[in-house]
């Protein structure tokens, strides 16, 4: 049997994914699974992007540019713009999402064994990314009962060392919701001055925001241009996940011609998925205010529901459509896989995120999930009493286990 690479082998599974494969036999067996596991929008993309796509006339699908077409990265600038984030289309590489994105800045800026510092919990798949470039994830922990607010600058600046290449963070938080202030990200912006490393923020639910609070880009900084570089998609404004368009923004010249030496290797982004992604853009200012204000009402329903389950806590979200609950479990992927595989309340269960996998920390998050709001409300509610009911069941049947 050939060897297959230690790369490949050591790369972590998603915990986002792990347990799908229990959520279908829960299916095959006629169970109705409510997913809260993954952030897949349900709400509809704009319609101008779709029918972009259906109008095109096109005879046959040619190579792009490899830094994306034209005309897409001069209407992502202005995009930019509105929302005082002053580039120009060269400072924009277009990418197959914002997992190319963040695997090319990887590559571009480290070098095997070098390190990255993220303060976690962090998207899960960051690990991934890391893991493939043969780099190493620096954790810096944020804490629950401080609404995972940046930790303390000298537990950060205590991991600063000559492997240090970028810190890396999201903005607003998969999977925490927090929303770094003007403050944080300014603070961090001079550190990656002062130590002379990248400063990376994906800012993918920019626009997410609950609240009076306002979201400031790390490239609104005056004085980090040559440190700083955002992650960004299309997948989750727009509701066009299976596009997979993202983008790469930096001021860093040399950076983005090397970014580009790697968009060369895979030739061009997916020409369809550009012709929605740039109609998309053009969605009038009243499709997105919809989009927040329907995120903000789940977010309000499923946090009023979880507070009311007994010895269950939450984290209340300032952003995106995440929120992480603490469950009264010693293993929430146990009890996550229990309810697809032992529980159901009228034919219906819930498929949740244990957080170990959002955690680089062994140990970390064991009895924590996170959970998406990316449901109606109606259907948050039934799946916050299935939650409740199926704790219950758990507890139940843990206590006749040690009798």
């Amino acid at each position: 049997m050939p060897h297959l690479s230690k790369r490949g082998t050591e790369l972590p599974t998603s915990p986002i994914r792990k347990l799908v494969v229990f959520s279908d036999e829960a299916k095959a067996r006629g169970i109705e699974v409510l997913h809260l596991n993954i952030g897949q929008p349900d709400i509809e993309a704009p319609k101008a992007a779709l029918e972009a796509v259906r109008n095109t006339p096109l005879k046959l699908l040619p190579y792009g540019p490899s830094q994306g077409e034209l005309s897409y990265r001069k209407k992502l600038a202005k995009y930019y713009s509105k929302h005082q984030i002053e580039v120009s289309s060269e400072d924009i590489l277009v990418t197959t999402g914002a997992s190319e994105a963040l695997t090319f800045v990887l590559n571009s800026i480290c070098d095997a064994g070098d390190e990255i510092i993220i303060p976690e919990p962090f998207y899960a798949n960051y690990n991934g990314f890391a893991s493939a470039a043969s780099v190493k994830v620096v954790p810096v922990i944020s804490e629950f009962n401080s609404q995972f607010q940046l930790p303390a600058l000298e537990n950060i600046n205590e991991k600063i060392n000559s492997k240090t290449k970028a810190i890396l963070l999201c903005n607003p938080s998969n999977p925490t919701g927090y929303v770094y202030s003007q403050s944080e990200i300014s603070t961090l912006c001079e550190l990656a001055v002062s130590h002379n490393i990248f400063l990376i923020v994906d800012e993918v639910y920019r626009e997410f925001i609950h609240g009076d609070i306002e979201h400031y880009s790390v490239l609104q900084h005056p004085k980090g241009a040559a440190h700083t570089v955002i992650i960004d998609s299309v997948s989750k404004r727009y509701s066009l996940c299976g596009a997979r368009v993202g983008c790469i923004v930096s001021k860093n010249k040399a950076l983005i011609q090397n970014l580009l030496k790697f968009a060369h290797l895979r030739l061009s982004p997916p020409t369809y998925a550009l012709i929605a992604s740039e109609a998309a853009l053009d969605a009038p200012d009243s499709y997105l205010e919809g989009v927040i204000a329907e995120y903000g009402k789940r977010r309000k329903v499923l946090i009023e529901a979880l507070e009311q389950i007994p010895e269950v806590e939450v984290s209340h979200p300032m952003g995106a459509f995440y929120c992480i609950a603490k469950l009264p479990v010693d293993d929430a992927e146990a009890f996550s896989k229990f309810l697809l595989t032992s529980y159901q309340d009228q034919n219906q269960t819930v498929m949740l995120a244990p957080a170990t996998g959002f955690y680089s920390t062994p140990g970390m998050g064991k009895n924590e999930v996170r959970i998406a709001f990316i449901l109606n409300s109606d259907k948050l509610l039934r799946a916050a009493k299935i939650l409740e009911l199926g704790l219950r069941a758990y507890k139940k049947i843990q206590l006749e286990t040690l009798v």
